[in-house]
C-alpha cells in the first residue's frame, strides 16, 4: 500500500492553513515536502504532516518561526513533548479563563437578585478581567512563554511540587520558632531563590512585575488561584528570611 501524500493545497485545506504560509516554511528550510510530482508540485506525507503539528503547537506557544526551526533542529524532539507542552498551556488558559468566568456568573446573579450591586464588587470583577496583563509586558508575557518551552513541562510541574514542599517547610520552621536568618532556613531561602531564578530566567524586569502581583494582590490569593493553600503568617516569614538572605550576600557572607 503506498503512503498517503497530500499536494500542497490538499494539506492547506484540510489543516486551515493558507498555502502561501506553507510555501514561506519550506523557503525558510522550517517544513520542506518530501518529494515532487514530475510537474514540480510539492508532495507532503505524514512525517511533515507531523513536523507541522510541532510547529503550529510551538507558534500556540509563543514561540517566532526562527525560534522554531531553531528549536527543531537542535535535537530530536518527540512529537508527543511538544503536545505535552501546548496541552498544559491551553489547560492552564482554561483555568485562568474558568476563573474569570465564575467571577463574571458570580457578578450577573448579584445583579439578578438586585440591582444595588457595590462599586467594590464590580471593579473587583474589571481587575480580574484586566489582570492576566496588568502585571506582564507583552514582551515579558512572549518571553515567559518562551521560558515554559525552554523548560519543559516536566520540570515545571516539578517546580511546581518543589513550592509546595518548600512552602510546607516554612511552615514547620516557623511553629518551631527557627530565626528567619538561621542556617536552616537560610537554606529553604536558597532553593526559593533559585526557583524564581529559573522562573524568571534570570530577567530582572520580569522578577519586579513577579513581586509587584504579590505585593498588589496579596500572597495568599495569587497561591489560592494557583490551587495552593499557605498557612497565615507563612508569606511573611518567608519574605524576612529572603531579606535576612540578601543582607547575608551584599556583606559577602
Amino acid at each position: 500500500m503506498s503512503e498517503a501524500v497530500l499536494k500542497v493545497g490538499a494539506l492547506a485545506r484540510r489543516t486551515g492553513l493558507s498555502v502561501r504560509a506553507l510555501h514561506h516554511y519550506d523557503q525558510i528550510g522550517l517544513l520542506s515536502p518530501s518529494r515532487r510530482t514530475s510537474s514540480g508540485h510539492r508532495l507532503y506525507g505524514i512525517d511533515e504532516v507531523r513536523r507541522l503539528q510541532q510547529i503550529v503547537s510551538l507558534r500556540q506557544l509563543g514561540l517566532s518561526l526562527e525560534d522554531i526551526r531553531r528549536f527543531l533542529t537542535r535535537a530530536d524532539v518527540p512529537l508527543g513533548g511538544i503536545l505535552e507542552m501546548h496541552v498544559a498551556r491551553i489547560r492552564e488558559e482554561i483555568r485562568r479563563q474558568q476563573m474569570l468566568c465564575d467571577l463574571l456568573e458570580r457578578l450577573r446573579s448579584r445583579l439578578d437578585e438586585t440591582e444595588d450591586v457595590s462599586l467594590q464588587e464590580i471593579t473587583r470583577t474589571i481587575e480580574a478581567t484586566m489582570n492576566f496583563e496588568k502585571y506582564y509586558s507583552p514582551d515579558q508575557l512572549d518571553y515567559l512563554r518562551k521560558r515554559s518551552t525552554e523548560v519543559g513541562v516536566e520540570r515545571m510541574q516539578e517546580a511546581q511540587r518543589d513550592w509546595q514542599e518548600l512552602f510546607a517547610a516554612y511552615a514547620k520552621a516557623m511553629a518551631q520558632g527557627l530565626d528567619p536568618a538561621s542556617e536552616e532556613v537560610q537554606s529553604l531561602a536558597r532553593r526559593s531563590a533559585a526557583l524564581i531564578e529559573e522562573f524568571t530566567g534570570g530577567d530582572e524586569g520580569i522578577r519586579e512585575s513577579l513581586a509587584a502581583m504579590y505585593r498588589a494582590e496579596g500572597a495568599e490569593n495569587v497561591l489560592q488561584h494557583q490551587d495552593v493553600q499557605m498557612e497565615p503568617g507563612v508569606w511573611q516569614y518567608m519574605g524576612r528570611a529572603s531579606e535576612a538572605l540578601r543582607k547575608s550576600e551584599a556583606e559577602g557572607g
